[in-house]
């Protein structure tokens, strides 16, 4: 705000500015009558972000100051606009009635709203959490923790940097809180996109945390969450606690538990392979991620819960089988999995409507929806209880009815009442006598006035008397001028019109003071009943928490079996081998955006640590290697969360860590070369190796010279061969052909190719891997396909062919190229490898002119012509 003479300042803008200075870092949206106002430098913001008109106070005054404004019923529209602009919003209530105060109404911030904190429906994405993160650093390990406070979700970690930033780019929280002195640590580690929120020194200690945590777990230790020994993760997830108290979120008894995420119970997949696959978001804007083909969950419990898991696939076999197991019983009983999806489809968001109740910002229409999905476990949990499946009769065991809930909720609240509390008529009738009997007289009002209006006009023969309301003498009776030497002298005349006159009686004055009673008093205990109705509701938060997790398995194990039947997906085999044995696989994703008609072409791939530790993948650009590795990790991926495979069969050993390193990243941003991000990268994965490891490697060394590209790659795959410890099963895609010949060096090693057929100078890609290696990379075909101009594919395939048969020469690449010929644009059509010149060329030869027709000719003629015309069209292509 601009300054100014301190005299000039109101009272208003007084406690404005009293209550801005308390939150500094938010904008600050100021209850003033029905409006919320925004002042100075949030009027700015506020306007642009709302597209809201600016305007000034005390224009040309010293104390000018611009202002911005919408009406206070409009917050839920305007509220998730400056929420999704990043910005906190401190939302400043009246805390008293307007016509009760003499002066200042006092007033203060009853909600502090960020990007992570918001129980606001058009704020929050229903298929996807809404996570408030905290990091601490420590000496040796860093600490995160992750709360969804508009489901209760309270998860902890600790580990390295790069365990914790790929939970952060796997789960990406909304916001991120920090030590305000960790700012340059944290941008440096995980780069400065995240929406954070720097907090003071002193929230960072360990005994405030542990005191925060055991008191909002009503525990005395924090043994039974298994985090008692994990001080930087306590750190963190106390840092989270004092976040809500601080942003006015104080009634949090949803959030009850903590759980911790144990980095070696899930598959190691760092950021750059969680990117590189495109599990959770595409790298390009037209590009489809797995989730999008995996995700055919029906609520939003079973939406949020697969993200998850796809970011965190198991490593226990058991438990991998558990889920397969499963998928499979639902695949045989079509009938049950369909009438299973059916009612999965009609639960409502449990998980955030039950968090409603727990902090009472639930309205009435979301308590009905809550029964309603209660309602709908029923005849779920007795489809699973009935079935032969004891897996699906375990969940069904798990399952809570709610009764008394259900039934409360049915019969306090009419079958539609409004969202909001102070509309009234949302309480069934027969629950309250008193209700009952107000509403009898709030409700009955036009009966009564048509009795007393007829009685009247009895009595006084006023035959025209009309009996109406408004706001200035409440209800009146209206009399024609024609008639108003009839009217009683017991009648006060209230107002005289040019034809009539209007006069009030106590009767009706007595009635509507009764009315007007009867309204508010309705209105109170309606209100206090659905106020008692929530506080029954509280008891029942866990159960209804531990419901929501249930429904969530269950959707998910519905979806991989629904997705399995309609794409043909098979049971994998998972187990503790080091054997990964795959038939006819298919890629996921590829698979479903082929055009209509076309099939994809299926591939097998077989590694162990014995025979075939690594496979060597030559072929040309384009044929597939890509997808081909890709497709590898999408089917272990997808074996280990638990789901069926696109494949004829598939043995899966269990992996514990897959690497990938295809494509450049997002480092370039940063002004890294691309061979030094794809230096780095492969860096970290020949420096975290295991014995059950997947390793894809596509195209490495391409960012430098040919020869430094192929003597890198080369000593990449020796270390993978002869590593001391671990035989990390890899994948390794290469346009260097040289490669091939570490195959009769080193005895895991196997040449593959990705096949392609020439045919006619053009080439065919078969998308088939086969065994051995391939000749040569098709580079300028691939070229003239993508529509290089035809003189430069002429040209490079001029000097292929030197070079080619230079190989042979003992001469250096360089004096190679020295004697390669020159480029001549005058150069006859036929010294070319063109193939349809030489078409042209062979016929040319194999014509007799002393023996031609003149028909013949003329054919022949033609016949050339039509070649030469392809051969314009294909150089304009």
């Amino acid at each position: 705000m601009k300054g100014g003479d301190k005299g000039t300042v109101t009272p208003l803008m007084k406690q404005y500015n009293a209550i801005k200075a308390k939150h500094p870092g938010a904008l600050l949206l100021f209850r003033v009558g029905d409006f919320y106002e925004t002042f100075g430098e949030d009027a700015i913001k506020a306007s642009k972000i709302l597209d809201i008109v600016l305007t000034k106070r005390g224009n040309g005054s010293a104390s000018e100051t611009e202002l911005a404004g919408f009406p206070h019923h409009a917050l839920d529209t305007y509220l998730p606009k400056l929420v999704r602009a990043g910005e906190r919003v401190a939302i400043c209530d009246q805390l008293e009635d307007p016509k009760t105060v003499k002066g200042i109404v006092k007033r203060g911030v009853t909600e502090l709203v960020t990007p992570g904190v918001s129980f606001n429906d058009q704020v929050l994405e229903r298929r996807s959490n809404n996570y408030l993160a905290a990091v601490h650093f420590g000496k040796t390990e860093t600490g995160i923790s992750f709360l969804d406070i508009s489901t209760g979700e309270f998860i902890t970690a600790q580990g390295d940097k790069s365990y914790i930033g790929k939970l952060l780019q796997s789960l990406a929280p909304a916001e991120v809180l920090f030590c305000k002195r960790e700012k340059e640590t944290f941008t440096d580690r995980y780069g400065p996109d995240f929406r954070y929120y720097a907090l003071e020194e002193w929230v960072f200690k360990y005994d405030f945390a542990y005191e925060s945590l055991t008191r909002q777990f009503g525990t005395a230790s924090l043994k039974g969450f298994g985090i008692e020994g994990m001080h930087e993760a306590i750190i963190s997830a106390g840092a989270i606690l004092h976040y809500l108290s601080e942003t006015q979120h104080h009634e949090i008894s949803h959030i009850a538990t903590i759980s911790r995420l144990e980095e070696d119970k899930y598959v190691w997949l760092d950021r750059f392979t969680v990117r590189n696959l495109e599990l959770l978001y595409p790298q390009h804007p037209e590009g489809v991620p797995l989730i999008q083909v995996l995700d055919q969950t029906v609520t939003p419990m079973g939406a949020r819960l697969l993200k998850k898991w796809v970011v965190l696939p198991l490593k226990d076999v058991a438990q991998i089988r558990r889920r397969l197991d499963t998928v499979e019983a639902l695949t045989k009983h079509r009938e049950l999995l369909d009438e299973l999806i059916v009612h999965l489809k009609s639960i409502n968001d449990l998980e955030r409507l039950i968090s409603k109740v727990a902090v009472r910002r639930v309205n009435p229409r979301e308590l009905v929806q809550l029964a309603k999905a209660l309602e709908a476990i029923l005849p779920i949990q007795k489809l699973l209880a009935l079935s032969d499946i004891p897996a699906l009769q375990k969940l069904a065991a798990q399952l809570a009815p709610c009764d008394g809930l259900r039934e409360e909720i049915r019969n306090i609240l009419k079958p539609e009442p409004p969202m909001l509390t102070n509309q009234g008529n949302m309480i069934n009738e027969g629950v309250n006598a008193e209700l009952d009997e107000l509403r009898a007289i709030a409700f009955s009002g036009k009966d009564y006035l048509a009795q007393v209006q007829q009685r009247e006009i009895k009595n006084t023969g006023i035959s025209s008397l009309k009996i109406a309301y408004n706001k200035v003498f409440g209800y009146y009776l209206e009399v024609s001028n024609a008639h108003k030497d009839k009217v009683p002298g017991s009648w006060i005349r209230k107002q005289t019109l040019v034809n009539a006159e209007r006069y009030i009686t106590e009767e009706l004055k007595t009635y509507e003071e009764k009315i007007l009673n009867a309204e508010e008093r309705i209105y109170t205990i309606e209100y206090s009943l659905f106020n008692e109705l929530v506080l029954q509701a509280l008891d029942y938060v866990a159960q209804v928490q531990q419901n929501a997790k249930v429904i969530g398995v269950i959707d998910c194990l519905s979806a991989f079996a629904s997705i399995a039947l309609a794409s043909n997906y098979v049971k994998p085999e998972v187990s503790e081998s080091h054997v990964l044995d795959i038939r006819k696989g298919r890629h996921p994703v590829i698979e479903k955006q082929l055009p209509l008609g076309e099939t994809y072409v299926p591939n097998d791939i077989f590694l162990d640590n014995e025979e075939q530790q690594v496979i060597i993948i030559t072929g040309p650009n384009m044929a597939g290697k890509s997808a081909l590795l890709r497709q590898t990790a999408l089917i272990v991926l997808m074996a280990q969360i638990g789901s069926f495979v696109p494949a004829e069969a598939a043995k899966i050993g269990i992996i514990d860590k897959i690497f990938t390193r295809v494509g450049a990243s997002d480092n370039l941003s940063k002004g890294e070369s691309t061979f030094m991000v794809e230096m780095t990268e492969t860096a970290s994965i020949l420096n975290n190796l295991s014995d059950r490891s997947l390793v894809l490697m596509d195209e490495i060394g391409r960012g430098t010279s040919t020869y430094d590209g192929i003597s890198i790659a080369w000593a990449i795959v020796e270390h993978l061969h002869n590593h001391p410890k671990y035989k990390a099963k890899t994948l390794f895609a290469t346009h260097y052909h040289e490669l091939n010949q570490l195959a009769e060096e080193l005895p895991r090693v196997k040449n593959f190719n990705v096949s392609v057929r020439e045919a006619g100078g053009k080439i065919l890609f078969m998308r088939k891997l086969v065994p051995g290696g391939s000749e040569h990379s098709f580079g300028i075909h691939v070229a003239q396909m993508a529509g290089m101009p035809n003189s430069v594919v002429l040209r490079a395939d001029e000097i292929m062919h030197h070079l080619e048969k230079e190989k042979v020469s003992e001469q250096s690449p360089q004096q190679k190229m020295k004697s390669a010929p020159k480029s001549n644009y005058q150069l006859s059509m036929f010294e070319l490898h063109d193939p349809q010149l030489e078409r042209v060329k062979e016929l040319m030869e194999q014509l007799d002119i002393n023996t031609i027709t003149p028909v013949e000719a003329l054919l022949k003629l033609n016949e050339l012509k039509l070649l030469l015309q392809d051969k314009q069209k294909a150089g304009a292509r």
